[in-house]
């Protein structure tokens, strides 16, 4: 099974500026783990999770006055649509992280989390469990 198959195609996608409240109050409408944050000053593409904004809250800092930029992750790695679901999870794992964001010739296109990889993997061992049962 490829990324494709698995990603979300929900991308919400916010500017640096935004405080995390902001993101956060989006983040929860769109039902997202986690938003875009794109740059326009650099045409540079960075993550926003529910983790960051997590960290901050926990650290006694005001969601109100911190903004978007200093919690951003922007050394990202990047999937492919095309990429396996193995080859994500082998990014996930080494990387320490729990999304990607997807990328094709125009821009992000989706994001793909743990999440969405269990829910694709788990139907199929239940499969592969059935198939050994009845054989």
């Amino acid at each position: 099974m490829l990324v494709r198959d698995a990603m979300s195609t929900v991308v919400l996608t916010i500017g640096p500026a935004h405080t995390l409240r902001q993101a956060a109050r989006l983040m929860a409408a769109r039902r997202v783990g986690a938003a875009v944050v794109l740059d326009t000053d650099t045409s540079g593409l960075g993550i926003l999770t529910e983790r960051d904004v997590l960290n901050s809250l926990g650290a006694g800092q005001d969601p109100d006055h911190e903004s978007a930029a200093a919690h951003t992750t922007t050394d990202v790695v990047f999937a492919a649509p095309s990429w396996t679901l193995e080859e994500a999870a082998d990014a996930m794992t080494h990387g320490g992280f729990r999304h990607l964001i997807v990328l094709d010739a125009e821009g992000p296109v989706g994001i793909v989390s743990v999440r969405d990889i269990i829910r694709c993997w788990a139907p199929a061992r239940h499969r592969a469990e059935a198939t050994t049962l009845a054989g």
